[in-house]
């Protein structure tokens, strides 16, 4: 500042700004006048008040000496009309972003409405009288804010005709697209076109609505203020003059009401103009200042809004919107945050009649300057009290403080520096911690952990998106390289998808052609199943029970063109619950849960089932979980700690019946099969001399195979027990999925010990590459050997040449199903005939390829077991109910036989498993023979003797 009094008000108001930071002080209209008409000093100093407030970050607006209207009060209203361009406030040296003005522009808009439509346009016009019933003056002035979109003209020239990229439409489109983004498990694409979609739809609606209204214009801050302020509430009866959230058509007609009524007294009233203006700029002054608001803006925006107006004259409108000003805060009785500084020349000042300034005392003439505009301001403050009141004689402006500045004030300094007074400046914290800047250092650390969270979850879970995953299946690493799919599919996980799309299962794969014989895929088989589950859910709420399949649904990636294991299981799963829902009320429901290739993962797995059968009590029990691990005991724990009883078809662990209560299996055990086997072996000893013999068994030290170790442990047993000299056991390795004989086959047959019986403790897989070492490897390929092994080989296909036996080599295996005698009583085959696909072409007996292994007959068999113990008496049971249920199940006709729990002892070896002890050749042609030495099907307690068992002599 460059004089003295510019210096001590520029003090004066840097303490109202102060207070202001932490309350809100009543603003008053500071009104400087000189002592001694020096009207141009005064003038000067309120310009320097005004760029040094600019200077110190403070929002001024600046009244121009001059304004266009026919009256003084026109021309008050034209300043405040253009106080709504928020460029008119200043921005460069401001901390936050520019003003808006919402309510003034309404009020601006509907000014310009009526200008444009000229002074007579609620007047009916001279025409003929059909015309009167039909003008509606109302009519034309919504349809001339339609024109404008409810803007100012100048406004409104920006947004013709382009409707869609109205901020109004894009922040809720862009509000539905990140909803959907975020919680509709769908494409990022698809979430885009439902926004855009959305968008259109608005623009549309936006022309279609009466009057064509902006869409959200009931819903906006303006609108609430312009239906509910008292200055424009309506006195007439049954007009609605409210806003409803619920009820946008009702809210937008009284909306056209209100803005009839505003737009006829805009015509007729100036006072009623100014002070409409007026109000406007206050209540929008007071929006942007609001502290409690979703952008703390007020605690943002530290100093008030000030308007200067270094010029006060009949030319501007100065005086009048002083006194516009003064009147709306007396009106309204409250606080806005604008602070006015005007230049009021020493021969108008008289006009503003009453200050709180009372004529100089001698005490005060000798007290400092400073002091005196403290003691002024307080006064002044003190005087609104009773000040307001509209009966108090002469109080026309009590809001204004009129400061008189004699010479001595406005004398320029002697050191003519120029000094400056400024409040605190220090940042808020909101505008620290809540600030644009913030926001964007916020969104990149949210996108950023939002894109980290959705990979991981695309890593760890099969179906994700955003930020939800399916839980009930995750992502596992297998054994040989890629990807598994782990765990329950439920939603739409399916485990056909994750399979090789050109290898047998595959959701690309057609018939047949695989190792496995079966001429159906995974992909169709989840697909009748999903099916049969639809309609249950659909129809039969509450009236079903649920089983889980738990079995290999995965490809080995290690073998070409390798079958899903168990693909045959699955299908007899599918056919069980085909012939169930068209037979029986009570309706079954299967789930599919993959515990991996080989079932490397059924821990994984059998966690995902308990946990998903926490959340549903219809699940009554698993079906499969087929192969003998090492985690096959944390297996079973964990399903019978979520109190699910297991059936399982394949199954031969001997000490999982004797330890968990809750397993039950349709296939005879590791021990009593050798102990049958044990029968051959007898035969094949030749009494009163040294026969040597070994068990060759698959290496396991880096597996989680248990069925070899089982095997091969019993094996040796069952040869020592009928008097061979057992040679030291062998263990084969295998490379990339190939087994490797060459080594121990070098190590028994070169010598004076080869074996003449050998147990083969192995898988299905690794016989043809037995055979042709054995009939190569000098030493055993000119001896006859017998070769004994379990159930695993069931599943191999002399009979259509896909495995072979080495020339002078006798194999014999047992077998878990006798499907042959069983098939004469049982409609399986029918059944089969009429459910499963891909059977068109290939007679349905029980030598099918599809069917010999006897995986698809036990599966389907076990899940009409524990279907019958889960609707016992024809009602669904309760989990604990079906566990209970299966020691009583008897079922007769089925695949295998007679399925009968009744002999199951409680942790004891169960008895009337379904067995074959087959003897497969190679014959004199060079073909692959083999005959059934004997059986039982299931439910025959029987015991198979050495005479039943009789053994032929090939070589």
């Amino acid at each position: 500042m460059s004089t003295e009094g510019g210096i001590d008000v520029q003090q004066q108001l840097e303490a109202l700004i102060r207070d202001f930071r932490t309350s809100d002080p009543p603003m008053p209209i500071v009104v400087l006048h000189a002592e001694d008409a020096d009207d141009e000093r005064v003038a000067s100093c309120v310009q320097e008040l005004c760029g040094g407030q600019s200077a110190h970050g403070t929002r001024c607006a600046v009244v121009p000496p001059e304004q266009e209207g026919t009256t003084e009060v026109r021309r008050a209203a034209g300043l405040v009309r253009d106080l709504g361009d928020p460029k008119r406030w200043g921005n460069r040296g401001s901390i936050y972003r520019r003003y808006a003005f919402p309510r003034l522009r309404l009020v601006h808009a509907i000014e310009d409405a009526v200008r444009e439509l000229g002074p007579d346009w609620s007047a009916l016009p001279a025409s003929s009288s059909s015309a009167e019933s039909t003008y509606d003056p109302a009519q034309r002035l919504l349809n001339q804010l339609a024109k404008q979109r409810w803007r100012p003209k100048s406004a409104a020239r920006w947004h013709a005709g382009v409707p869609l990229f109205d901020m109004a439409h894009i922040l809720p489109a862009s509000l539905v697209t990140a909803l959907a983004a975020l919680l509709a498990r769908t494409d990022w694409y698809l979430a885009v076109v439902l926004g855009v979609g959305f968008l259109l739809l608005l623009a549309v609606l936006s022309y279609i609505l009466p009057g064509r209204a902006p869409i959200f214009l009931w819903l906006r801050r303006e609108s609430k203020w312009f239906m509910t302020t008292t200055f424009l509430r309506a006195a007439a009866r049954g007009r609605v003059t409210e806003v409803s959230l619920l009820r946008p058509v009702r809210s937008w007609k009284a909306i056209a009401a209100r803005a009839v009524d505003v737009a006829e007294a805009l015509e007729v009233g100036d006072e009623f103009q100014l002070q409409l203006y007026v109000l406007a700029l206050f209540e929008d002054l007071r929006d942007n200042h609001r502290r409690w608001s979703w952008d703390l803006r007020g605690f943002k925006r530290p100093r008030p809004p000030m308007l200067f107006l270094p010029h006060v004259g009949t030319d501007n409108g100065g005086l009048e919107l002083i006194k516009a000003v003064s009147d709306v805060r007396s009106r309204r009785s409250e606080l806005d945050p604008l602070l006015c500084v005007a230049a009021v020349p020493a021969a108008d000042i008289r006009r503003l009649e009453r200050s709180v300034v009372r004529e100089p005392q001698a005490d005060r003439i000798t007290q400092p300057f400073q002091d005196r505009l403290r003691d002024w301001y307080e006064e002044w403050a003190r005087s609104l009290r009773s000040g307001q009141s509209p009966s108090r004689e002469r109080a026309v402006v009590p809001w204004v403080l009129k400061i008189p500045l004699p010479s001595s004030e406005l004398s320029p300094l002697r050191d003519r520096r120029q000094h400056c007074v400024k409040a605190s400046t220090r940042p808020t914290l909101a505008r620290v911690a809540w600030a644009l800047h913030t926001l964007i250092v916020v969104a990149v650390v949210v996108a950023a952990t939002v894109a980290v969270r959705a990979e991981q979850l695309s890593r760890e879970y099969c179906s994700s998106a955003v930020l939800t995953a399916n839980r009930d299946t995750r992502r596992e690493a297998a054994s040989g390289g890629g990807t598994e799919c782990i765990g329950i599919a439920t939603g739409d996980v399916r485990f056909a998808d994750w399979l090789p799309k050109n290898e047998p299962g595959g959701s690309d794969a057609k018939t047949s052609a695989g190792a496995s014989g079966a001429p159906w895929t995974v992909a169709e088989l989840e697909d009748l199943i999903g099916q049969e589950n639809d309609k249950v859910l659909g129809t039969h709420q509450g009236g079903y029970v649920s089983v889980v399949y738990a079995g290999p649904v995965s490809g080995d990636p290690n073998v070409a063109f390798s079958p899903v294991k168990g693909l045959e299981e699955l299908a007899g799963v599918y056919l069980a619950q085909a012939v169930i829902n068209d037979t029986f009320t009570v309706k079954l429901r299967v789930l599919i849960a993959n515990g991996g290739v080989d079932l490397e993962h059924q821990a994984d797995m059998a966690k995902a089932i308990a946990t998903y059968a926490a959340t549903d009590p219809t699940v009554v029990g698993v079906v499969g979980a087929g192969r003998d691990l090492k985690s096959s005991e944390a297996t079973t724990r964990t399903l019978q700690d979520a109190g699910l009883p297991v059936v399982s078809g394949t199954n031969s662990a001997t000490y999982l019946p004797r330890e968990f209560a809750n397993w039950f299996s349709l296939a005879a055990t590791d021990e009593w099969q050798v102990s049958q086997l044990g029968l051959i072996a007898h035969q094949l000893r030749t009494p009163d001399t040294t026969q040597f013999a070994l068990t060759l068994a698959r290496d396991t030290a880096r597996t989680g195979d248990r069925y070899t170790d089982e095997q091969a442990r019993y094996g040796a047993q069952m040869l020592g027990r009928y008097g061979f000299t057992l040679l030291h056991q062998r263990r084969y390795t295998l490379t990339g999925g190939k087994p490797e004989f060459r080594v121990p086959a070098e190590e028994f047959c070169r010598g004076n010990r080869v074996p003449s019986v050998i147990y083969f403790a192995g898988r299905v897989e690794d016989v043809d590459p037995l055979m042709t070492q054995l009939g190569t490897e000098p030493g055993c390929a000119d001896k006859k050997i017998s070769i004994i092994t379990g159930d695993d080989l069931s599943k191999a296909d002399f009979a259509q040449g896909k495995d072979a036996v080495a020339p002078r080599v006798t194999l014999y295996h047992a077998a878990l199903a006798e499907l042959r005698k069983a098939a004469i009583g049982t409609t399986f085959y029918q059944d089969a005939d009429r459910y499963l696909p891909g059977l068109d072409k290939q007679p349905i007996r029980y030598d099918t390829p599809a069917f010999a292994s006897g995986q698809t007959a036990l599966a389907h068999d076990a899940t009409r077991a524990l279907y019958w113990a889960a609707t016992r008496n024809g009602i669904p049971q309760s989990r604990a109910a079906t566990w209970v249920n299966l020691r009583t199940v008897n079922l007769e006709g089925m695949a295998t036989g007679t399925i009968d729990f009744t002999r199951a002892p409680l942790y004891g070896d169960p008895s009337g498993h379904s067995i074959v002890l087959m003897e497969v050749w190679h014959a004199a042609d060079g073909s692959v023979e083999s005959r059934e030495v004997c059986s039982r099907v299931a439910g025959d307690v029987r015991p198979l003797t050495q005479k039943e068992c009789s053994i032929g002599h090939h070589n």
